[in-house]
C-alpha cells in the first residue's frame, strides 16, 4: 500500500520544524559503536547477518508491526466455545509475524549453528537489533536459545527437540513437536513462596515408570515466560532432590498436557508477551539429568538467558538513543538544530559514551560464551553477571534521558518512548535481580579463582594507556585483597564493570571516546545527571561520531 506524506496545511497554520519519522534506516549500519564491537568480536561474517536484520529491523513495516504487538496484547483463552479446557494464549497477527522475523534471521539458533567463532556474538548482536522493533517477543527467542545446553544434557530425550529447534522456522500453532516447522522452549522456574530461592519450591515429580525418565508432576509456577511455547524447562521435587524437567504442551500419547494457565501478567511493559501463571495437574514430564541436580541442568540456561539480559538491554538503550539523535537533528531551536546546542549536544555525547560502553562489554562478553577453554568460561560466568548487573541499572535512566531529549512529546503514547521506558527496568528483575547478581558475583571470586584471574587479566590488558585506568585498578586491587562483605557487594560490582568497559575503550575506542569515559566515570570528573562531562572532552568530534550516521 503506498504511503503518503502528511498533509503540513492546516486550516489555522503549517506545521513545520518537526523531524522526520524515525523509520528506514538499517539499525546495524547506522551504530558505529555495535558495529565496530560486533566486527572486533565476532569476526568478519557477523556483519551480514546483522546489517541484513538491521534493514527488516528498521523497516517502517516491522517497526509498526513492533507497535501494533503492544496495542494488542495477548489475552488468555482458558476453554474453547464449548466449555472444553485449552489453556491458550491468543496473539494479534503482528506478534506471529514478528516472531518469524525473529526466526527467519535465525536469533534462536545462529550461536549453535555457525561452523567458526562469534556464534554468541552474532546471537547477540541480532537480539540487541531485534529488540529495537519489538522487545517482547525477543523472551521466547531468548529461552529458545539458552535452552539448547540443558537440552543436550539428555540427548537421547531430547534429540528430537534439539533436530526441530536448532534450523527451525517458526510456526506457532500447537501441534506436536514430530510436525512442526520449528519449535520454540520456555522456562518455569519459580514459586510463590520462594522466588530466586527455588529450593523453596513445593511442585512434586512422581516417576511414571521404574527407572525410566517420564514424570507426572503437580504443582504451581509463580512465573512461566512464554506460556504458548512447545515445551518448557522447570524445576521439580522428587525423592533425590531438586531436578528439571522437560515438560511438553502435547503429552507423549498426543492430548494436551496437563498444564493449566491460571492466569496472564498484567505487567509494567513487555506488554506483548504473554507472562503466566500456571498449574500442573499431573503433567507428564521427562526428566533431564539425575533426580536432584536440577539447579545445575536449568543453571545453564540461566546462564545463557543472563547474556541476552545485557543484549536486550542494549536494544533497549539505542531505539531511544537513536530515536533522540533523530529528533535532535531534525528539530530547530533558536535558529539552530538542537543537535547543534552546545547544552543538548552534551547530553546526546554523555549518553552516547554510555551506549558505546555497553556495547562495548555485551560484545565481549558474547564472545567469552564462544571460547572453549577454562578461561573463556571463567570469564563468562563473572563478566555476564557484572554486565547483567551494571547495563541493567543504567538503562532506565538512559531511556529518560533519551525521552526528555524530545520535549513533551516524548511522553505522549505516539511516540515508542513511553514503550521503551516502561521495557527498561525488566531486564535488571528478570533471571535475578540486583541483590541475587551481586551476590553471585561474590560467590564466583570466592569459589573459582579462575574467574577472577580472567577478569585482570582482560583489564592489564590496557594497562599503561591511561593512568586513571591503572589508578582504578589499582583501587580495585586493593579492595579485592580484603574481606569481600555482602554489604557491599553492589559498590563492588559497579567498580569491576565500569573497570572493565573502560578497559575495552581504551584499548578500542576513538581516544577522544576513550578519554571522556575514563575522566568521567573513572576518575570522577563528572556530574550527576547526563550531559555533565568535564570542560576538556572533545565534544564536537565524539558527537560527530554518534550522529552523523544517523542525521546524514
Amino acid at each position: 500500500m503506498p504511503r503518503y506524506a502528511p498533509t503540513t496545511q492546516l486550516e489555522t497554520h503549517e506545521v513545520t520544524n518537526q523531524p522526520p519519522p524515525f523509520a528506514g534506516h538499517n539499525l546495524f549500519d547506522s551504530d558505529l559503536a555495535l558495529m565496530e564491537a560486533a566486527l572486533r568480536e565476532g569476526g568478519d561474517w557477523v556483519t551480514a547477518p546483522m546489517s541484513a536484520l538491521g534493514a527488516e529491523a528498521g523497516s517502517e513495516a516491522v517497526l509498526e508491526l513492533g507497535e501494533l504487538a503492544n496495542r494488542h496484547p495477548p489475552e488468555l483463552v482458558p476453554f474453547d466455545r464449548y466449555g472444553r479446557r485449552i489453556d491458550e494464549a491468543r496473539f494479534h497477527p503482528s506478534y506471529h509475524q514478528l516472531m518469524g522475523v525473529a526466526m527467519d534471521h535465525h536469533i534462536h539458533d545462529i550461536a549453535w549453528t555457525a561452523d567458526r567463532a562469534g556464534g554468541h556474538v552474532a546471537h547477540a548482536g541480532l537480539l540487541a537489533l531485534m529488540t529495537q522493533a519489538e522487545a517482547g517477543v525477543l523472551c521466547p527467542i531468548s529461552m529458545t536459545y539458552a535452552a539448547v545446553p540443558a537440552l543436550r544434557h539428555q540427548p537421547d530425550v531430547t534429540g528430537p527437540w534439539l533436530d526441530k529447534l536448532i534450523g527451525g522456522t517458526y510456526d506457532g500453532p500447537l501441534a506436536p513437536i514430530a510436525g512442526k516447522r520449528g519449535v520454540t522452549v520456555g522456562m518455569a522456574m519459580t514459586e510463590k513462596q520462594g522466588g530466586s530461592d527455588v529450593r523453596a519450591n513445593t511442585t512434586r515429580a512422581f516417576p511414571l515408570e521404574a527407572g525410566g525418565r517420564l514424570y507426572r508432576l503437580v504443582g504451581h509456577k509463580w512465573f512461566c515466560s512464554a506460556p504458548m511455547s512447545d515445551g518448557f524447562l522447570t524445576l521439580a521435587y522428587t525423592d533425590g532432590g531438586l531436578s528439571c524437567f522437560l515438560v511438553p504442551r502435547i503429552a507423549p500419547d498426543g492430548s494436551r498436557n496437563g498444564i493449566q494457565v491460571m492466569r496472564l501478567k498484567d505487567k509494567l511493559g513487555n506488554r506483548s508477551n504473554a507472562s503466566s501463571e500456571i498449574e500442573y495437574h499431573d503433567a507428564t514430564a521427562w526428566l533431564l539429568g539425575e533426580e536432584g541436580k536440577g539447579v545445575s541442568v536449568i543453571i545453564d540456561m540461566v546462564h545463557h538467558t543472563r547474556l541476552d539480559t545485557m543484549a536486550g538491554t542494549l536494544g533497549i538503550m539505542r531505539r531511544p538513543l537513536a530515536e533522540a539523535i533523530n529528533h535532535v537533528s531534525g528539530r530547530r531551536v533558536f535558529q539552530k538544530t538542537l543537535a547543534d546546542q552546545p547544552a543538548m549536544r552534551a547530553v546526546i555525547v554523555d549518553l552516547g559514551l554510555e551506549y558505546e560502553a555497553a556495547a562495548a562489554m555485551t560484545m565481549r562478553v558474547a564472545r567469552a560464551f564462544d571460547g572453549q577453554g577454562e578461561g573463556d568460561r571463567a570469564f563468562a560466568r563473572l563478566a555476564v553477571a557484572l554486565g547483567k548487573y551494571w547495563l541493567t541499572k543504567r538503562c532506565p535512566n538512559f531511556v529518560y534521558e533519551c525521552m526528555e531529549c524530545h520535549g513533551g512529546v516524548g511522553y505522549v503514547e505516539e511516540t515508542p518512548l513511553p514503550r521503551y521506558f516502561r521495557e527498561s527496568p525488566l531486564n535488571a528483575i528478570w533471571e535475578g535481580s540486583g541483590n541475587v547478581i551481586a551476590l553471585d558475583v561474590l560467590r564466583t571470586l570466592r569459589k573459582e579463582p579462575a574467574a577472577l584471574e580472567s577478569y585482570m587479566a582482560e583489564i592489564a590488558l590496557a594497562y599503561g594507556a591511561d593512568d586513571r585506568l591503572d589508578e582504578a585498578a589499582g583501587r580495585l586491587n586493593d579492595r579485592l585483597s580484603g574481606s569481600l562483605a555482602e554489604g557491599d557487594a553492589r559498590r563492588l560490582v559497579e567498580d569491576m564493570a565500569l573497570l572493565l568497559q573502560g578497559s575495552l575503550l581504551v584499548r578500542h575506542a576513538p581516544s577522544a571516546v576513550a578519554d571522556a569515559f575514563v575522566a568521567s566515570r573513572l576518575a570522577g570528573d563528572w556530574g550527576r545527571c547526563f550531559g555533565t562531562l568535564a570542560a576538556g572532552v572533545d565534544i564536537d568530534a565524539i558527537a560527530r561520531r554518534y550522529i552523523e550516521p544517523l542525521a546524514g
